[in-house]
C-alpha cells in the first residue's frame, strides 16, 4: 500500500525482454538514494504502478512487467531516459499524509490542457468513460502515483492543481499536453458505489 506522496524521481536505464519469462518486460530504473535498504521482493510504485523488485544492483533496480501491466498503464510507453515517480511502500506506523493508494492503476488518461497560474499549475486530463463515476470534485485521485485533489470535473475531463514543490519533485516537470498519465481512483469511492 502507498499514500501517493512521491519521494522523488528515477530514470529508466534499460528496457528489455525478461530472461526467464520471455513474455515479460524487464525495466531497469536508477532509483538513486531511494534504493537504500531496498530488498528483492519488496514493492515500489513507479508512476503509481505497484511493481516488485526482482534484481538489485544499487542504485539500479530491475522490475518485471507482464503484458497486463504494459497494456493497462503508461509504463509500456516508457523508453530509456524516461523519468518515473518513485514511492516506496508504506510501513506500519508511517504517517498517512496523502490517501490510500494501492498501486493498481484503473486506466490511462491524456493531458489536455496545462494552465500556469501565479502559484500553481492546473492540469486538465481526459478521464476514461468507465472511470468517470469515481472522479468527484474535491475527491482524491492518484495521477502517476501522486495523491491529488480533484479541482473540477466537466463531462469526461477533470483537473488537479499542482504546487511548485510537487512539480519539482515529480515527473510533472517533464509533462506536456498529449502525454499519457496513469489514473487510480479513490478506493473508498469504489467500495461506496459497489
Amino acid at each position: 500500500m502507498f499514500t501517493g506522496i512521491v519521494e522523488g524521481i528515477g530514470k529508466v536505464e534499460k528496457i528489455s525482454k525478461a530472461t526467464k519469462n520471455r513474455s515479460a518486460i524487464q525495466m531497469t530504473v536508477n532509483l538513486g538514494k531511494h534504493s537504500k535498504g531496498l530488498k528483492i521482493g519488496q514493492s515500489v510504485a513507479l508512476n503509481g504502478v505497484c511493481l516488485t523488485v526482482t534484481k538489485l544492483s544499487k542504485p539500479n533496480c530491475i522490475f518485471e512487467m507482464i503484458e497486463e501491466t504494459t497494456k493497462k498503464t503508461d509504463l509500456g510507453n516508457l523508453k530509456p531516459g524516461g523519468i518515473v515517480n518513485i514511492e516506496r511502500s508504506l510501513k506500519a506506523g508511517d504517517r498517512l499524509e496523502g490517501h490510500f493508494v494501492l498501486g493498481h492503476v484503473d486506466g490511462v488518461g491524456t493531458i489536455k490542457k496545462i494552465q500556469k497560474k501565479p502559484k500553481e499549475v492546473q492540469v486538465w486530463f481526459e478521464v476514461p468513460k468507465n472511470l468517470a463515476k469515481y472522479v468527484v470534485k474535491k475527491g482524491s485521485i492518484a495521477i502517476d502515483g501522486i495523491s491529488l485533489t480533484v479541482v473540477d470535473v466537466k463531462k469526461n475531463l477533470a483537473s488537479v492543481c499542482l504546487i511548485p514543490h510537487t512539480i519539482d519533485v515529480t515527473n510533472f516537470q517533464t509533462k506536456k499536453v498529449g502525454d499519457k498519465i496513469n489514473i487510480e481512483t479513490d478506493i473508498l469511492g469504489k467500495y461506496i458505489l459497489k
